[in-house]
């Protein structure tokens, strides 16, 4: 049985988020690993599926920074719609929101 292309998505962004959360160079060799514009379209979903998804739950001043940086991010994804260096530039951005978005979320979980 094959995975999807979605699922495989998922798979790698999850990977992306903990190898960039140790800094670990496995991060850019999985990044230049994808030449696919597909599969680097599908990573950069779930991303932004997890970032959107986390960003609710942070309290509301948060939620509104972070809905600002994810349309940032989208802009940086349309500039380079068809580049794959540019791409993996706002890939790793993008897992770079998700691992700050968790940050604050346990901030304030420690707070509350």
């Amino acid at each position: 049985m094959t995975t999807s292309k979605a699922a495989d998505g998922r798979r790698r962004a999850a990977e992306l988020v903990q190898l960039i959360g140790r800094d670990d160079p496995a991060a850019d060799q999985l990044l230049d690993g994808l030449t696919d514009l597909r599969a680097l379209a599908f990573l950069g979903a779930a991303l932004s599926t997890l970032a959107r998804t986390e960003g609710r739950l942070l309290p509301p001043a948060q939620r509104a920074q972070a809905n600002t940086r994810q349309m940032h991010l989208g802009a940086l994804r349309d500039a380079n719609r068809t580049d794959p260096d540019g791409l993996r530039s706002w890939l790793r951005r993008a897992a770079e929101e998700v691992r700050f978005i968790r940050s604050l979320q346990a901030t304030a979980d420690r707070a509350g």
